[in-house]
Parts: C-alpha cells; sequence; structure tokens
C-alpha cells in the first residue's frame, strides 16, 4: 500500500489531470518513504486518467543506454550520484513549497536501486565516495525559460569567453534567490507549461585521483627524467617518466597522469642510492584498489620492461605524502660522483688538499644552460665536504656532500667564472666534468610512507663519456640541476 491518504485525493486527482506520472504525485504529496518510488505505484483511486509514468520510463531508459556503458569497465566498491536539472521550471513547480520532494531526490532513489542490483550487489551508495557518478538533463526549452531573468536581475548574467550562454546554472540560481516570488509569477508560470520535448541526459562517471609513490633509479646516461622535445621534436626515445608510467596507467585504467619527483637529474646523470622518490597523480582510474602483492608484481613489471631504470617500494600513497615530498627540498644534503679532467697533469699528491675543505660556500650565479628559463640571480649553496680519488695523471674522482640546489658541473668547470669559487680555481688549472652521479638519500615521503630499500653505491665500470666537453653534456631537456 502507498502511504497515500484520504485528503491527498483532491492534489491526486489535479495532478494526474495535469499529465504528472504516478511518481510526481508520490513526490507532491510528501511522501518521502524511498521504497515507494523504486516499485511502480498503483495509485487507486476511480479515475480513468492513465498514469503515463514518464519519470519511470525516463530511468529505465537512461540506466540502460547510459549508466551501464559507464559502469561496465570501472572497478568500485562505493559511488555517488548526482543529478542536475534545470533550476527554472523547479522553482514554478514547487513555488512556496519546501516541503515537495525534489525530482533529482526521486530520480536518484530509485537508481541507486537499479544499479546496486544490475551490479550484483556490490555497489553500495554512500554520501561520500571516492566514485562520483553524475546525471545533468538538458532541455532545449532551457535557455526559453531564462530570459525573463535577464531583464529583472541583468547583474546575475554577465557575458564570458569561453561559455556559449550566459545562462550558466549558477547565474540563474543566483539570480532566482534573488527575485521575489511575485515577481517571479508575473513571469512565468506555476505550475509551468507542459514541455513539448524531451530532455536529454548525459553521464559523467568520475573517480577522485589516486596517488603512486615510489623511488627509481636510473642507470643509463641518455634519458632524460621527462619527453625531451625542442620545436616540436623529439631527441630522446623515451624517458624516465614513460618508462614509470606506462605500466601504471594500464594497471589503473587511468584517464591520464601528473608526474612529480623530488628533484631532477640531468639527462647524461645516473640517479643511484636509496633512488629519487617520485609520485604519480592517476586522474579519473578505472581501477582504484591493488594489494600489496598487485602493487609489487606492477613494479616487478616496469623493472622488467627496460634495464634503463629500476622502481622499489612502489605503492599507493594520499595526496599529503605526495605533497611532503617536495618540503624542504633547498634543505637537504645530497651526495654526488663526479669524474673530472684536468687540463694540466696532476698527482695524487696535488688534489689531497681538497679532502680537508670542509662547508664551503658558493657564490652561482644563474648557469648560462639555464638562463633562458631560470631568472638571473646569485644564489649561495654549500659544499659540506669532498673526498677525492686518484686515476690517473689527468683524471680523479671526486666526491660530493652539498646543499640541495648545488650546481655541481658549474662548480667543477666555473662556468667562465659564474661559480665563486670554481674547481678550476683551486687546482689552478682547467677541469671540466666528463660523468656524475648523484645518490639520493631519504625524503619525508620515503620517511613516512616508503621503506627502506638496498642501497645501490656508485660504480665505475663503464666511462662513455670520457672526453666529452662540459658543454655538450650541459644541453639537458629540463635545464636542470646537477
Amino acid at each position: 500500500m502507498l502511504p497515500l491518504k484520504e485528503k491527498d485525493k483532491p492534489i491526486i486527482q489535479k495532478l494526474l489531470s495535469a499529465g504528472c506520472c504516478a511518481r510526481c504525485v508520490l513526490r507532491f504529496c510528501c511522501v518521502s518513504v524511498q521504497a515507494a518510488y523504486r516499485k511502480q505505484p498503483e495509485v487507486r483511486l476511480m479515475l480513468q486518467t492513465p498514469l503515463l509514468y514518464l519519470l519511470y520510463s525516463l530511468i529505465v531508459i537512461l540506466f540502460r543506454n547510459y549508466l551501464l556503458v559507464c559502469f561496465t569497465p570501472v572497478v568500485f566498491v562505493t559511488y555517488v550520484l548526482n543529478i542536475s536539472r534545470c533550476t527554472v521550471k523547479k522553482k514554478g513547480l514547487v513555488l512556496d513549497k519546501d516541503d515537495v520532494i525534489q525530482v533529482k531526490e526521486a530520480f536518484k532513489w530509485i537508481m541507486q536501486g537499479m544499479v546496486t542490483k544490475e551490479l550484483g550487489g556490490i555497489a553500495v551508495v554512500t554520501k561520500v565516495s571516492p566514485f562520483e557518478v553524475s546525471v545533468e538533463f538538458t532541455h532545449p526549452e532551457t535557455d526559453a525559460d531564462c530570459h525573463f531573468l535577464a531583464a529583472t536581475c541583468p547583474d546575475c548574467f554577465k557575458p564570458t569567453k569561453n561559455k556559449q550562454s550566459v545562462f550558466t546554472r549558477m547565474a540563474v540560481v543566483k539570480a532566482l534567490e534573488k527575485i521575489p516570488d511575485a515577481k517571479f509569477l508575473k513571469h512565468y508560470p506555476c505550475p509551468p507549461t507542459q514541455p513539448t520535448s524531451s530532455c536529454s541526459p548525459q553521464v559523467q562517471c568520475l573517480h577522485v585521483s589516486v596517488f603512486v609513490a615510489g623511488r627509481y633509479n636510473k642507470f643509463c646516461r641518455s634519458l632524460p627524467q621527462t619527453p625531451w622535445v625542442i620545436d616540436g621534436e623529439r631527441r630522446m626515445e623515451s624517458s624516465v617518466e614513460e618508462l614509470i608510467a606506462a605500466p601504471i596507467l594500464s594497471a589503473f585504467r587511468a584517464d591520464g597522469f601528473n608526474f612529480s619527483s623530488s628533484g631532477r637529474e640531468d639527462v647524461d646523470v645516473r640517479t643511484l642510492g636509496n633512488g629519487r622518490p617520485f609520485a604519480m597523480e592517476l586522474l579519473n582510474p578505472h581501477k582504484s584498489r591493488f594489494s600489496k602483492e598487485q602493487m609489487k608484481q606492477l613494479q616487478e613489471t616496469i623493472n622488467q620492461s627496460s634495464d634503463k631504470i629500476k622502481v622499489r617500494d612502489l605503492q599507493i600513497v594520499t595526496r599529503e605524502a605526495m605533497s611532503r615530498m617536495k618540503e624542504g627540498e633547498e634543505e637537504k644534503t645530497k651526495s654526488y660522483t663526479a669524474l673530472v679532467w684536468t687540463q694540466k697533469p696532476i698527482q695524487r699528491e696535488d688534489i689531497s688538499f681538497i679532502d680537508d675543505i670542509k662547508d664551503l660556500t658558493l657564490d652561482q650565479k644563474t648557469p648560462l644552460r639555464v638562463l633562458h628559463r631560470r631568472a638571473l640571480a646569485v644564489r649561495q649553496r654549500a659544499i659540506h665536504s669532498m673526498s677525492t680519488r686518484f686515476l690517473d695523471s689527468h683524471h680523479f674522482y671526486l666526491r660530493l656532500k652539498t646543499q640541495a640546489g648545488t650546481y655541481i658541473k658549474e662548480f667543477v668547470h666555473g662556468d667562465f667564472g659564474r661559480t665563486i669559487p670554481n674547481l678550476c680555481q683551486l687546482l689552478k688549472t682547467d677541469t671540466d666534468i666528463l660523468e656524475l652521479d648523484v645518490e639520493v638519500g631519504e625524503s619525508h615521503i620515503c620517511k613516512t610512507n616508503i621503506q627502506k630499500s638496498k642501497h645501490i653505491p656508485p660504480t665505475s665500470d663503464s666511462l662513455p663519456h670520457r672526453g666529452r666537453s662540459g658543454a655538450e653534456q650541459d644541453q639537458c631537456p629540463q635545464g636542470c640541476r646537477p
């Protein structure tokens, strides 16, 4: 039995004669029992007017033709259903009737049960969920309904470059809040006239971003961190970002991603040590729940796809953990190993004094190689300690512990005197850097979210860039440190 009373009979007769469907009868009778809307109601009255059931029919068509198509490729446990519809007709229908059940609420009550049933009961409707289904109803008569508002509340409607119509939802809502009921009734009938055409539903399914973080090591000296494109022409076939992102995008079935890392390295610099922390924001993922074992399997897939990089500690993290990755970057200490060439022949004792230098303060003018993208300034950076390992009369290894943000290449070759002091001045001969490795230590995101991993020390098993000039090495796609 429907929760209708004898006193509702005149209202029911009026609504049915006006062509309202059975569910709208329930709405205007202020029936808030959700179960009443989920079944085809039987209004047992002595009336010959056929029930149109327009709302129910619309829901069935929309559900079968739109929602299931959107839901099918998405894996989710809970969802939120949001409905948007014409605002002017809504006011015309429920003018001065705050207790009338809104169409969108009735629609949601019916739709939620249908979706859950169709999906085998695996989806739960909640008020807050990372997965949102938005249904927007548009109607060709909507703009015409709003014309009188532009004349009565002109300050609410301002033309914008990116909007096809001035009658945006927010503008209409603002105007309806300002206009008095009496003035509204002079321009718009209550109840509104019966529409002559159907509305068009648009369905959008959107999952909030999922964040994946980890660390990467880079073992290749010809691999940029991000795609290297100059004047529309690609310079390298791949990048760290792409090698990591491709398997992750495929697994999460995301529409896109944003990649970020704690610092970055030049194309010819290897990244060793604990690995550089990175994070990816996955946009609208169609799958968001992964077990630890599945994340480990995904990590292995990335590592098997290329020998140029290796990923570790891959896991799903929160947005807050991602933001912590960037905190205090300038205060961090970083370690480097550089292969240095000297123009003048040297002996072991000629470089031994470098081991005793502590907390050397540098004045680094913006390097020439990044001057096109960074403001001209003098930045003070500190080299906390250095140690050397003699190779031959023209080569030695230089290990440095420095303040984050120090330009190592410029310290070695001097950058035409733009970094003071520099290694050329200390050794009283021209010097250049042939190879550089950065050893990344811990970071905020590592300490709070990522377990410690086995350390990878720098190696010197190959010197493929011996003899290259510093200028050639400095042509980095990002113009970045070190």
